[in-house]
């Protein structure tokens, strides 16, 4: 694989036992909330902002994405930085990975049936900066078992959610990990970034 000027980095938050969402299932995210709204965590977002050109989403992460973010935008009750992401979100290029939705619907948007990996090996051969993978642990488990994601940017809540979809299951390719960034959160969650040791 040829080395790219752009890093594919993926973004997630994960609880204490290594959940991205709860026992009640995918919407069971009670537990991230005081953590997603943090300084800190803006401040992660407009990192991932100032160096990303491309969007990333699995089609349940964008459908809730297109059906919140835009109006965002026009609140002016919403806290400025929400506005500013959310402008952000509207401009930038995003790919939707599915095979059941044939139009996107949101400005800047196209869905691909191709596979992640696929997809970013094509992405990689074109100019722009970072392609960011938007908590979609589907996409990011698929580029880790092809070797395709450089940078994983987690936010570690200190909670255990007691149950909920694993980030990373059992069956892939071991792989070694370099710690890039550590900070604490004023919530005591830890953001952390690691980069793949190739």
């Amino acid at each position: 694989m040829a080395p790219s000027s752009r890093t594919v980095v993926g973004n997630v938050s994960v609880s204490l036992d290594g959940r991205i969402n709860g026992p009640g299932g995918e919407n069971d995210m009670g537990w991230v909330a005081p953590h997603a709204v943090s300084d800190a965590a803006f401040g992660l977002l407009e990192d991932l902002m100032r160096t990303s050109t491309t969007v990333l989403l699995g089609r349940k992460n964008y459908e809730g994405f297109r059906s919140y973010w835009p109006a965002v935008a026009g609140d002016e009750s919403a806290d400025p930085r929400s506005r500013e992401f959310s402008r952000w979100l509207d401009d930038v290029e995003k790919v939707v990975f599915s095979r059941t939705l044939t139009e996107a619907g949101w400005s800047g948007a196209r869905v691909t049936a191709q596979s992640p990996p696929d997809v970013v090996a094509h992405l990689q051969e074109q100019a722009g900066g970072d392609v960011w993978v938007m908590s979609s642990a589907s996409i990011l488990r698929q580029l880790v078992a092809a070797g395709r994601l450089d940078r994983l940017s987690l936010m570690l809540c200190p909670e255990i959610s007691g149950g909920g979809e694993r980030l990373f299951d059992d069956g892939l390719p071991a792989s070694s990990w370099r710690l890039a960034a550590s900070e604490p959160t004023e919530t005591g969650a830890l953001r952390l970034t690691y980069d793949v040791h190739r």
